[in-house]
């Protein structure tokens, strides 16, 4: 342990937030240094990734729904879990050698922390960490998700009172009650952000007869997308292919119809953040009547999502700090005070 202690001291240790959307990199003292999507383009039939390995992130992302028939753009996560190992290795190994490689001094394999849902199974956690050591990691930590986004939005989660954490990411939405450094009751649903693009291009076909991409879906939930009804209703223009025809074609559609669309992924969202609050002990109910409800990730971008919430539930609902980041930054603290979670971490090794 002192041995590794030392080495830590010439590796570029790193938090990694590993998502089904995105891939964010969190480095102890410097905060985020990479933020791309987790996406991989490789030769069609293999797993060879193009342009000597570097058709990851942000390129590869470019290609999505564009590619010919000798390339394809993946996804390797799937909701919140590696639905294909050998280019999640890949990807990893990319965004640890480009993060590393920021400071030529470090000489040494980083340690690394991954923030993983906390309704994986054994199996699936297995896959991580193989991932990540064949991706150049010298040792590799896991944490649950909520526990790392309680962190990095700065609850007080080590003390004994309760926060209730919803982190509404692309493949999963984690709902916990974190008191004393520990989860008491949590909920992992795999319905978040890609479900609510899914959703929007389901409407899109069945409504317009209109067949749209994923990243033109996820463009209509950011622009004008919401949970609740909006002061000043929004209009956008949607471009794709007509289902009948075959031919380019674009509509106009309103923010109410998309919210209308929207209305079962948020719904369910809601259950689960209810479900929760029916689970907790009397005590930690009675602290959540004060500290309300803290929601991050992508989906704490939906306009009205705290709204919605807090007329479910009665509670007050704030939205996180930079909520997109919220993760990877707990991993970065939980990296920093590394000593203090040994425990708990090898605890949840030692089932491997």
């Amino acid at each position: 342990m002192i041995f590794d202690s030392v080495m830590g001291l010439f590796s570029l240790d790193m938090g990694i937030d590993l998502g089904t959307c995105n891939t964010l990199v969190c480095v102890r003292g410097e905060g985020i240094v990479l933020n791309e999507p987790s996406v991989v383009a490789v030769k069609r039939g293999t797993n060879k990734v193009l342009q000597n390995g570097n058709a990851v992130g942000v390129v590869a992302k470019e290609m999505l729904g564009k590619t010919p028939g000798s390339i394809t753009a993946i996804r390797p996560m799937k909701d919140g879990v590696i639905a294909d190992f050998d280019i999640t290795e890949a990807m990893l190994r990319y965004f640890v050698r480009k993060a590393h490689h920021r400071r030529s001094m470090f000489k040494f394999r980083p340690r690394v922390v991954i923030a993983i849902p906390s309704g994986i199974t054994a199996v699936e956690k297995r896959a991580v960490l193989n991932s990540a050591e064949r991706a150049g990691a010298r040792r590799v930590y896991l944490v649950d998700e909520p526990m790392a986004c309680g962190i990095g939005a700065g609850l007080p989660i080590t003390e004994p009172t309760a926060s209730l954490i919803v982190d509404i990411g692309g493949g999963t939405t984690e709902v916990a009650i974190i008191s004393l450094a520990d989860i008491a009751v949590c909920e992992s649903m795999r319905m978040a952000g890609d479900d609510m693009d899914e959703a929007i291009a389901a409407h899109m076909r069945r409504t317009y007869n209109l067949l749209i991409g994923e990243q033109t879906a996820e463009k209509i939930k950011v622009q004008i997308g919401s949970a609740s009804p909006l002061e000043q209703e929004l209009t956008m223009e949607v471009r794709g292919r007509d289902m009948i025809s075959g031919l380019p074609r674009k509509t106009i559609i309103s923010s109410e119809e998309v919210r209308e669309a929207l209305r079962e992924p948020v719904g369910a969202i809601i259950d689960a953040v209810t479900r929760t609050l029916e689970k907790a002990e009397p005590e930690l109910s009675a602290d959540l009547v004060d500290n309300g409800i803290t929601i991050a990730g992508g989906g704490a971008l939906l306009r009205g999502m705290d709204t919605v919430l807090a007329n479910a539930t009665g509670l007050d609902v704030r939205v996180a700090d930079d909520p997109l980041t919220c993760v990877a930054r707990g991993t970065a603290v939980y990296l920093e005070n590394i000593d203090e979670w040994k425990k708990s971490m090898e605890s949840d090794e030692d089932e491997f």
